[in-house]
């Protein structure tokens, strides 16, 4: 991505208006202890005027990400945000992002309660299927999530055993066949937001221009704008850019390939949308 100095110049530039360097604020740094007992760390930062590639146009970024298993090995990302506001370089637009910074924190806390919440809730349904059936499989989702969630998981195995008898007979067949038949607890694949700065940066650039791209071709739909081919392309970009985000590829190189060939994908897509869009009168 080329530096924001080789962009054109934003009208915040001309003269009486902050310098760039002028428009950042402090940040924010902090920790949180969920109810589950998990330690995160909010992390927010004021990156200031930044060239949007996607939109072509020139944004106030600030960017939020939070650690969980904070200060443990198992510490990694588990939440990140842009948020973007209108590029405004003045002292009184300063003091509008400082006071968001404040609240995207709280922002923050919550959201990473109600992932908690819904991560609780799939992980009683993991036990509930294993005692029930044995899958080597659910045994190793089990696995997988006390390893990834220890103090989620063991809000969810106390909070199961709370609302059962201690002891229960084994299913009869019938019922176990039954049991076999329940759907599988549906829960969207989880992001992977690296350690790795560039790399996240395309990992967040990603959701935020999907995250755009869905919403303008919605509009184009209830408009009537929005063909067949169109909205057949982006449904399968975006299932693909969806599946990126969850890679786990050993590979950084080929991770940071994948993930640039995805984001330009959609920025494409996202600008031929963008166009019809325009052209409607849309916002």
């Amino acid at each position: 991505m080329a530096a924001p100095q080789d962009k054109p110049g934003p009208a915040g530039d001309e003269a009486g208006l902050l310098a760039r360097h002028l428009c950042r604020v402090m940040g924010l740094n902090q920790n949180h202890c969920s109810r589950s007992g998990t330690p995160y760390h909010v992390q927010i930062e004021d990156r200031g005027p930044v060239f949007d590639d996607a939109t072509e146009a020139w944004v106030r970024r600030v960017n939020v990400i939070a650690y969980a298993n904070y200060g443990e090995p198992t510490a990694r990302i588990v939440y990140g945000k842009d948020h973007d506001f209108p590029d405004v370089r003045t002292h009184e637009h300063n003091r509008v992002v400082a006071q968001r910074i404040q609240e995207l924190a709280a922002e923050a806390r919550g959201i990473l309660e109600e992932r908690e919440e819904r991560q609780v809730g799939r992980i009683k349904v993991l036990l509930e299927r294993y005692y029930r059936s044995r899958d080597e499989r659910v045994k190793r989702e089990i696995e997988e999530a006390n390893g990834l969630y220890p103090f989620v998981f063991a809000r969810a195995f106390q909070e199961l055993k709370a609302d059962r008898p201690p002891v229960l007979d084994a299913p009869a067949p019938a019922e176990a066949a039954v049991v076999e038949e329940l759907p599988h607890p549906a829960v969207d694949a989880e992001t992977v937001y690296p350690l790795e700065d560039s790399r996240r940066e395309l990992v967040l650039e990603i959701e935020r221009v999907a995250g755009e791209l869905q919403h303008d071709l919605a509009v184009l739909k209830e408009r009537g704008a929005a063909d067949d081919i169109l909205q057949a392309t982006c449904a399968k970009l975006l299932a693909r850019a969806k599946e990126s985000l969850a890679r786990r590829d050993t590979s950084a190189d080929f991770a940071a390939r994948h993930l640039e060939m995805t984001r330009n994908s959609l920025v494409t897509a996202y600008r031929q949308v963008r166009a019809r869009f325009t052209r409607g009168g849309g916002a």
